[in-house]
Parts: structure tokens; sequence; C-alpha cells
């Protein structure tokens, strides 16, 4: 994994209740996600020719890591299926759930308290802090082009914490890691390593 803290990834609930990791709602030559059964699910190969993964094959894959799971859809019927799934990991206390749609962290919430649970904003609203707290959530999953330090002071003033999605480049992880975010999603983990080593040299020479 590229010496990774931990993993994003994105899950939804086929109709019969199991949890497979997939970007997409939909996929094509099968149909929405949600309207498929787990054996009618298995039988899609993704692009490497392998099946389409359960979570808990996944989480059993990363092993003792950190791991973030964005919740695409969950009906409430399945919110069971889901915490099963986390609960069976080999690592459940470094597992978090975020979402788009703050309703389904609401939920978990309720469910779980303990669960650790973030949601994710791409537009900058002006209390990003009162729409975590509305919810139960302690992490800010912000859309990385609009994230600024009154944001990161804000969220960090409230006692939570902020991750910046998705960052690739590396004068923009370097810019974040000035800003102070605790965390960073991005598809090259080494070119996050850079930025913080560059940051940390700065911070000796200072």
């Amino acid at each position: 994994m590229l010496d990774a803290d931990g993993v994003e990834l994105d899950v939804h609930a086929t109709r019969d209740g199991a949890i497979v990791v997939h970007h997409d709602a939909e996929i094509p030559g099968f149909g929405p996600i949600s309207l498929l059964s787990l054996a009618e699910a298995r039988q899609v190969r993704i692009r490497n020719g392998e099946t389409l993964p359960l979570l808990r094959e996944i989480l059993d894959l990363v092993g003792d890591r950190d791991v973030y799971v964005e919740v695409k859809s969950l009906p409430a019927a399945h919110d069971g299926a889901l915490l099963e799934a986390l609960d069976r990991g080999p690592a459940p206390g470094r597992y978090a759930v975020h979402s788009f749609d703050h309703r389904i962290i609401r939920r978990l919430g309720e469910g779980r308290p303990s669960l650790r649970r973030g949601i994710l904003l791409s537009a900058y609203l002006d209390d990003a802090v009162a729409a975590m707290q509305a919810v139960g959530a302690t992490m800010l999953w912000q859309e990385w082009m609009v994230v600024d330090q009154d944001l990161v002071n804000r969220v960090h003033e409230a006692g939570c914490t902020i991750i910046a999605w998705t960052v690739n480049e590396i004068g923009d992880l370097e810019r974040l890691v000035r800003l102070g975010v605790d965390g960073i999603c991005g598809n090259y983990p080494d070119r996050v390593r850079v930025a913080l080593a560059a940051r940390a040299e700065e911070a000796t020479q200072a």
C-alpha cells in the first residue's frame, strides 16, 4: 500500500444486505447494486478480472490499518450488516465511516454511538462545524480546493478533525500540510510523504 497509514473505500448494500466495495452505484451490464442479490453481485468482474469484493474481504486484506468507509448508499434495514462487517474486521477500533448523505451518519451514530463518524462536503459551508454536530460527526471530509486556514481553525477549535480529499499534486499537498489538516486522502501516498517531510524540514529550520 505504498506505506499509506490507511485506506478510504466506497461501499454499497445489495438488496439482500451484502456490503460490497465499489465506487459507482451502478455496474454497467448489471444495473444498480441496490437491486442485485449477493449471488448476482458476485458474478460481476471488476477491471482486474477479480470478483466484486465484499467489505469484510477488503478489511481482512488491509489488516491492522485505518480504514475510512464512505457509505455511498445504505437503506436503514442494512445498517446492522455494515456494523457487523466492521466488528468482524481485524482492527475494529481503526475504522470510521463518512458520507455525503448526512442522514446515514446520524442513523449509524444512533445505533452505534462509539463509531467514529464524518461528513463529506464539496461546498464551503458557512458553518461546517454545525453540520457535523447536527449528526454527531467529529470528522470533516472537505474537498481540498476549498480548504483554508479559517476552516481548519474552526474545526480544530471544536475539537474535531479535518481531512482534505482528493489531493494528488505536490504543491497542493504542501499547502494543505502547512494549513494543518489532520489527514490527506490522495491517490499517491508517496507524494503525501514527500510533502510531510518537506514541512518537517521547514519546521526544523524555523
